[in-house]
């Protein structure tokens, strides 16, 4: 199983001029490799450009992506590294979302696709990160 950061996603879906060849690329190639799958957080972000719950649950389906729980551990882990986080000067609110998928990665030692690798690295750095080496 490779966790698919929601960055990664709205390049293909936007069809972004900078990253939707890497992204595109990356998708394929860990296709061949790893299951595909997206956790409830990373569903909500993309819920954002998309107007019908079904909608988004064709696209979800195009991809070949399967949407998995996050385990208990990894929500508590989220939230301990959300503090550690705003304890060492973060003042940004709305990060909280890569906390928890950071923390899922961590606790079911998935990889994670993703072109954000800044909090990634600081706070779940067993993480096995696939990203382009110039993010």
């Amino acid at each position: 199983m490779l966790l698919v950061d929601t960055n990664v996603l709205v390049d293909v879906l936007e069809n972004d001029p900078e990253w939707a060849d890497w992204s595109i690329g990356q998708l394929r190639a860990q296709s061949k490799v790893h299951r595909l799958a997206i956790n409830p957080v990373i569903y909500a972000e993309l819920s954002l450009t998309f107007s019908t719950v079904e909608a988004l649950d064709n696209t979800i389906e195009e991809l070949g992506l399967v949407l998995i729980e996050v385990p208990r551990p990894a929500l508590f882990l989220a939230g301990k590294a959300f503090v550690r986080y705003r304890r060492q000067g973060g003042n940004k609110n709305n990060v909280l979302a890569d906390f928890f998928i950071g923390a899922h990665a961590a606790v079911s030692r998935y990889p994670l696709l993703t072109r954000d690798t800044r909090r990634y690295t600081t706070y779940f750095s067993d993480v096995q990160l696939v990203a382009p080496e110039r993010a």
